[in-house]
């Protein structure tokens, strides 16, 4: 949905009447963000014929043990940005109800989900807080906002807010009277603004009116449809006489805001998993709220270049928002989370991964005791398995497990699960086999990993490689023999259909030194952190042909 003319219409007089541009003006020239522009694909917003509608999700990235480690508003992925030369003012207004606070976040760069933190990027959020203009500027050099001033009093109802860059400063103004200044700490450098929004918790905005003006020009989402090779890795995959896919992992920031990143991952591969924003944290972070706008971009970007969404997870205890942990009714939480995330997605997605990581060797069943088994016992795999059929009938459905590739006790709990599972007539289709190679107690010979895909295809299950990738420690050579040896093993299974990378580039990969500023990049994937390929990407060319 696109707001309409009339909106745009309405939002003009209303920055005249504040004061924010000059009466007489002509609004068509103000360079209106809103009308003509897609903001209905915006996790947390819903366009009204009064503007754009943001309402809190309450959205965090939290640890591994469940502890809230960093807020993750929404940014507009798939609406308008700007690209700014120089000094540049947006003109925005805030219809503010029942005292809670109202944000309106300008990113110059947009943040990156590393896994299981957030690398803030230089951005600068203005919102309305008990009736006071606070202004919070981030330099991409912290999780931390380098600078927060507030300014002015009595704000409430439609606030006309003005942003203003310039001299080094970002300048503010508020109902035609300017307020004051921070300092921009470099922000805008990159040459670009992107949009997000959030509100407090019990709260709710409405986003009235956007505008930009000076050296600032309107850029709507970028073609999602990208330029194929047949010299690619799927071109190289699905031309043998047993097709398979080769996957990855996809960030959606990078996908919106990296040109290069985007054309690798439409060119080179036909299977895609979204990396972050299927986890249960990300699209139900407050319980009924949900948050599909970022995996629904995937899933498009994915359907306009050919290839197979591997949908990742709908039932794992990482990357929980902490209601989940908490609720008293778990079992009703788990069925009613499958039941809305795999219906919402049904029809779209190939396969699911239903239940990830469930194994733990150290317990005599070979089961990880977390929440879901603390509640239901080991029937929580079976009861998510029947309730991801129901929701989605046409989906593959897999168990996804790491270190199943190597023999022991990981591997024997592994096979007995499963293969209880088909005795007892569970719709489980595959096993993923993750393959991370972090050092070299994880490097599995190829005889062995084909023998455990040779185990699996006799139990009637297809096998894929889900997550591989390899820290050479500056061992190209050796990575590039791990990623080829795994590959040949998948193109001469039968029953293995997909080759799947945790992501492509050492750019976003998630072996990066997290938590840390500035970034330090991992080396684990086929391609450096400059989107130059390895010789890992020549060697499994090399096996393709």
């Amino acid at each position: 949905m696109r707001l309409g003319i009339r909106t745009a219409v309405w939002a003009g007089a209303l920055l005249v009447v504040a004061g924010l541009v000059p009466p007489g003006t002509a609004y068509a020239a103000a360079a209106d963000l809103l009308a003509g522009h897609d903001w209905a694909h915006f996790s947390g917003a819903e366009p009204t014929a009064a503007g754009v509608k943001i309402i809190p999700l309450d959205r965090w990235v939290t640890t591994p043990e469940g502890k809230r480690l960093q807020p993750n508003p929404p940014a507009n992925l798939a609406g308008p940005h700007l690209d700014i030369s120089g000094d540049f003012g947006v003109d925005a207004v805030l219809s503010v109800t029942n005292g809670k606070a109202a944000y309106l976040q300008l990113y110059g760069r947009l943040p990156v989900i590393y896994d299981e933190w957030r690398q803030e990027r230089p951005s600068v959020r203005v919102g309305v807080v008990g009736g006071k203009l606070e202004v919070a500027v981030w330099d991409g050099g912290s999780d931390k906002a380098v600078e927060t001033r507030t300014f002015g009093s009595g704000l409430a109802g439609d606030v006309a807010v003005s942003v203003r860059r310039g001299g080094g400063k970002v300048t503010v103004s508020a109902g035609g009277k300017q307020l004051g200044s921070v300092g921009e700490h470099n922000a805008f450098s990159a040459g670009t603004v992107w949009f997000g929004a959030d509100a407090q918790v019990g709260g709710g905005w409405t986003l009235r009116a956007l505008t930009a003006s000076g050296n600032a020009k309107i850029v709507d989402a970028p073609a999602l449809a990208q330029t194929p090779s047949s010299s690619s890795l799927r071109a190289k995959a699905s031309a043998r006489s047993r097709p398979i896919r080769v996957g990855t992992a996809i960030a959606s920031t990078p996908l919106a805001d990296d040109a290069d990143y985007r054309a690798i991952a439409g060119r080179e591969f036909d299977a895609l998993t979204p990396e972050n924003d299927m986890k249960p944290e990300f699209v139900q972070p407050s319980r009924g709220v949900f948050a599909f706008a970022e995996a629904d971009r995937l899933v498009e970007f994915a359907r306009a270049n050919g290839m197979a969404v591997h949908a990742h997870t709908l039932v794992w205890f990482e990357a929980l928002p902490t209601w989940m942990r908490s609720a008293p009714d778990t079992k009703t939480v788990m069925l009613d989370h499958i039941k809305a995330v795999a219906g919402h997605f049904a029809g779209r997605v190939a396969e699911w991964d239903v239940v990830n990581e469930p194994m733990n060797e150290d317990n005599s069943d070979g089961l990880e005791h977390n929440l879901w088994y603390q509640a239901m016992g080991k029937d929580y795999i079976p009861q998510a398995f029947r309730a991801a059929r129901a929701a989605d009938p046409t989906a593959a459905l897999y168990l996804n497990e790491y270190g199943i590739e190597q023999d022991g006790p990981r591997w024997d709990a592994l096979y007995k699960l499963v293969k209880q599972l088909k005795a007892d007539g569970v719709p489980i289709d595959g096993v993923g086999l993750q393959n991370h190679e972090y050092d070299k107690g994880d490097r599995t010979p190829p005889a062995t990993f084909r023998k455990h895909v040779q185990a699996l295809a006799a139990l009637g299950l297809k096998v894929r490689v889900s997550e591989m990738d390899v820290v050479s420690g500056g061992d190209t050579t050796m990575q590039a023999n791990e990623f080829a040896g795994k590959l040949a093993v998948c193109r001469d299974e039968p029953n293995c259909t997909t080759f799947g990378m945790w992501g492509f580039t050492d750019r976003y990969g998630s072996t990066a030194d997290i938590g840390h500023y500035p970034l330090a990049v991992g080396d684990a994937l086929p391609w450096d952190q400059n989107l130059k390929p390895k010789k890992a990407y020549a060697a499994m060319l090399a096996e393709l042909n």
